[in-house]
């Protein structure tokens, strides 16, 4: 894996060589297709710096004022500037509204121009990003906890042991 501090990367979404934009509020540079698509690819963890309304992204905002930029095809697999591998398209939230590239080898993650605004539009703070994460996960597994309790109070196991084992506060 490279590091991403001293050197041009590809953009994976057109090829195109990506600018470093120097984000001050946050001390990082992030990678932006200027010339190509307006996509940004963020390190590992940099996308959590900027994934909110009240963090400043006005550097970026200037970058991309008043320019057009290339249509490319978002359902494209892309492969990750910085190790090579194959990227992965996930939700950026548990709302599944915007999907991002990422790269499960070094953790970059790619936006398509615009899906960082949407991003920011979803939550006005953390802790309701992080409270819909755990609505999500309870509603995917919490059931199945409850059945699972359920069954093993039939079957006459320590039932007071599981009770405490799978407590879920809601």
């Amino acid at each position: 894996m490279k590091d991403n501090t001293e050197f041009e990367i590809d953009c994976p979404a057109c090829g195109k060589k990506m600018k470093k934009i120097y984000m001050p509020e946050q001390g990082i540079n992030i990678d932006v297709c200027v010339n190509g698509c307006g996509g940004i690819f963020f390190d590992n963890r940099e996308l959590e710096k900027f994934d909110e309304n009240k963090e400043d992204i006005s550097p970026l905002i200037s970058v991309f004022e008043n320019k057009k930029f290339k249509k490319v095809d978002e359902t494209d697999f892309r492969i990750c500037p910085l190790c090579g591998q194959k990227m992965v398209k996930n939700y950026a939230s548990a709302k599944k509204e915007v999907q991002v590239d990422e790269c499960y080898s070094c953790g970059g993650k790619f936006l398509d121009y615009g899906e960082l605004e949407k991003i920011r539009a979803q939550y006005e703070t953390e802790e309701e990003r992080a409270s819909d994460v755990i609505y999500e996960l309870y509603s995917q597994v919490g059931i199945e906890l409850e059945d699972f309790k359920r069954k093993c109070a039939k079957s006459k196991m320590n039932s007071s042991f599981l009770s405490k084992l799978i407590k879920i506060k809601y």
